[in-house]
């Protein structure tokens, strides 16, 4: 059984710590222990998240081998300034902390993954686009209603949270970003209205919950059975219930509403009903339910690959299955832009899968965004065809003899290009996979 949080910190007290590389100190610190600088020949992850820590000291430069440090869910109003002397932090969380001051002298140069979702930020520093290693910045949940136009030259920028902001329009520069993939902007001003379609009510009285399938940001899913109010056996469904609370990519009612918009699909995994009466108030969703065998095509990403997904290193596809899986997300990406959607998290993580002949459906709109029209509509349908690429260059390195995909290979590299504007449109990839085989 691994040490406790306090066990911890009483042996870096005692000096038993000395060559830790990692040190989670999560809701028991309320004053940054100064014995964490005698680990500064090694130290490169520090958790202090939640708990009423509300500072940090000036010297956190001493910290010289420090790459990513969690201070969420704790007291901070303004991101220390001393985190930018840190000379190898690359990683910064402070979610939910009632953060309102972001300061250019926080930034440290090797920054590549900003987390400050869920605060009271209205406006960022320019010296954001100057951190030419930034891949990742989650801003979900702030008072923003503009980007510095800095960051139209980040070069690596590849995924933006958005959600729940401020923005009356989107910076004319964002879909231009040449390794952008990953974007959301749900509930601002600026994203067109949507009415949610009418969907089923599905009382919870009608519902067993059975065993939890599997959890996200947003909330969880379970195996449940649907019945009727005669009792019946009742039809086996997954539910999914959500948390309430702002996540990474967004609001959960959004989240909720465009599962319903994108409608039904073959390669989506849809919505069959609204959860209604739930005893304690939350909101959930009524879906089919995957065959027991179908799995995740892949895992998240991690704190070392920051923005990509992570494969079992013993997976390897066989090339009908690759062109499978990849026709079969392909659609329902078209699908979504058809009707006005964008995906935003279109990743292998979000792919549900057979396991064997490449059968598959997108799930999780928790960062969907509703499209505007026109020609900015299609400049950000050619964001998430840079997703579609950089997942389809994955299922390409999982075959064995990855030579035989020359095609693919092709197409993989026209939807990456730097340039958006030479990128196809999801239909014109959707043709493209049809000539393929």
């Amino acid at each position: 059984m691994p040490p406790s949080p306090h066990d911890l910190l009483r042996a870096l007290r005692r000096g038993d710590l000395a060559g830790a590389r990692e040190l989670r100190l999560p809701g028991i610190v309320s004053e940054f222990p100064p014995e964490i600088f005698g680990l500064a020949d090694s130290l490169e992850l520090l958790d202090l998240s939640g708990g009423p820590l509300s500072a940090l000291p000036d010297d956190m430069g001493r910290l010289r081998k420090l790459r990513v440090l969690f201070c969420s869910g704790t007291r901070f109003e303004r991101l220390p300034p001393s985190l930018g002397d840190c000379p190898a932090l690359s990683q910064i969380g402070f979610r939910g902390t009632g953060l309102r001051e972001v300061s250019a002298e926080a930034l440290p140069r090797a920054l590549r993954w900003l987390t400050l979702t869920d605060n009271r930020i209205a406006q960022l520093p320019g010296a954001l686009g100057e951190r030419p290693h930034l891949q990742k910045l989650m801003l979900a949940g702030n008072r923003l209603r503009a980007l510095p136009e800095e960051l139209a030259a980040a070069p690596h920028l590849e995924l933006v949270r958005l959600a729940a902001n401020g923005f009356t329009a989107l910076p004319s520069w964002l879909s231009a970003l040449p390794r952008l993939a990953w974007l959301s902007w749900s509930g601002n001003p600026c994203e067109p209205r949507t009415v949610a379609p009418a969907a089923p009510a599905v009382p919870w009285r009608q519902l067993e919950r059975g065993a939890l399938l599997g959890q996200g940001a947003s909330g969880w899913v379970y195996r449940a059975a649907w019945r009727d109010d005669e009792g019946d056996a009742g039809r086996p469904v997954a539910l999914k219930l959500f948390k309430g609370a702002m996540t990474s990519d967004g609001l959960p009612e959004r989240e909720m509403d465009a599962c319903l918009a994108a409608g039904t699909h073959p390669h989506l995994t849809g919505a069959l009903g609204r959860v209604t009466g739930h005893p304690e108030g939350m909101q959930g969703l009524v879906m089919p339910l995957l065959p027991e065998s179908w799995r995740a095509l892949a895992g998240p990403p991690s704190l070392e690959s920051c923005s990509r997904d992570v494969y079992e290193p013993d997976l390897r596809l066989g090339a009908a299955a690759t062109l499978r899986l990849a026709r079969g997300i392909a659609q329902a990406a078209a699908h979504l832009h058809a009707g006005g959607l964008l995906h935003g998290d279109l990743y292998g993580h979000n792919v549900l899968w057979d396991g064997e002949a490449g059968e598959a459906v997108l799930s999780d709109f928790g960062a969907a965004s509703a499209l505007p029209a026109g020609a900015e509509g299609a400049a950000l349908q050619r964001v998430e065809v840079q997703a579609f690429g950089i997942l389809l260059e994955e299922l390409l390195g999982l075959l064995p003899e990855p030579e035989q995909a020359t095609p693919l290979r092709t197409l993989a590299l026209a939807c990456t290009a730097p340039d958006p504007r030479q990128r196809p449109l999801m239909t014109e990839v959707v043709r493209a996979l049809a000539r393929c085989g």
